[in-house]
């Protein structure tokens, strides 16, 4: 088999496998993913024999038969009367145009088989799948829309997100839109939700972006996902005011008495050690039941008289 695409060359595992196990037949034509089928086909066209040729006729057109003059009249030249060369173009010609009919389902075949030109052929079905070219740029307009407001979706994991964005770039690629690397890996990161801050300032230190791509990015980010969870839940906790009353509920009164004291200079000088002694802010004695220790409530802990 003659393949275009050098072993060293090939992109993703996709070509590879498409090109070792697509002999059987031609990919069907999915309506929905036409850009896909395209690819595919190309890809498929370049496994078979002088596939180079079958490509080629399908982008550029069939082999224009060469003429002869025969007693004082121009004729087409017959296939037998072809040179080997024209003859493998010839039959790359018809090939193409199998390849692509074998790839159409029944209703999109109806509509175009009367075409023999392979290349005519192929820009049939696109016209039917893609429409006009103003309605491809209006695609276009959309993908670049979509790329400028992409963002994180609440609760959505970084995997999840990572798919999400990997979709609408190959989308992208599709329309061969270009786009620098640069902005690619920016959009990436700063889409992420306010937990990732942190982690983001340490990829940005760490890598270049302007050769990194948003793989190894996601690959980078990935390994402190539990850590950006733990900010997120610990943000929302604090943000959450229903939240911050059941916590301050759920908290005994006196840590609150003792809370203040901590945090009120005055307080803590008044009621010093060393001016009154060992302080027991925890219990007081009542004359009554002198065994039971009770919790003040009071702003200012109980302090006791210096016992010597």
């Amino acid at each position: 088999m003659d393949s275009i695409i050098p072993l060293g060359q090939k992109n993703t595992l996709a070509e590879y496998m498409i090109l070792s196990g697509a002999d059987n037949r031609p990919p069907m034509l999915d309506k929905d993913l036409y850009d896909s089928w395209k690819s595919r086909m190309e890809l498929y066209m370049q496994n078979r024999e002088h596939g180079r040729m079958i490509l080629e006729s399908v982008e550029n057109g069939p082999l224009i038969w060469p003429t002869v003059e025969e007693n004082g009249v121009i004729r087409t030249k017959k296939y037998a009367e072809l040179s080997a060369a024209e003859k493998i173009q010839a039959d790359c010609d018809m090939k193409a145009t199998n390849i692509i009919l074998q790839g159409l389902p029944a209703d999109i075949y109806s509509l175009v088989n009367h075409h023999r030109v392979a290349k005519d052929l192929w820009e049939r079905v696109q016209l039917l799948m893609q429409g006009t070219s103003l309605t491809k740029q209006e695609r276009e307009c959309k993908l670049y829309d979509a790329f400028d407001k992409f963002t994180h979706i609440k609760g959505e994991t970084l995997h999840k997100y990572y798919l999400r964005f990997t979709q609408l770039i190959n989308d992208m690629n599709i329309y061969n839109m270009k786009i620098e690397q640069f902005q690619v890996n920016t959009k990436f990161l700063n889409s992420l939700p306010p937990e990732w801050s942190k982690f983001v300032t340490d990829v940005k230190l760490v890598k270049d972006l302007h050769t990194t791509n948003f793989d190894q990015l996601h690959a980078y980010l990935e390994q402190h996902e539990l850590h950006a969870n733990e900010v997120r839940l610990l943000r929302e906790r604090n943000q959450d005011p229903l939240a911050f009353v059941a916590n301050q509920q759920m908290t005994p009164p006196h840590f609150n008495t003792y809370q203040s004291l901590y945090n009120n200079p005055q307080l803590q000088q008044q009621f010093s050690p060393t001016q009154y002694g060992s302080i027991h802010p925890t219990q007081h004695y009542s004359s009554t039941y002198q065994s039971q220790p009770q919790f003040s409530h009071s702003s200012v802990p109980p302090s006791y008289p210096y016992q010597s």
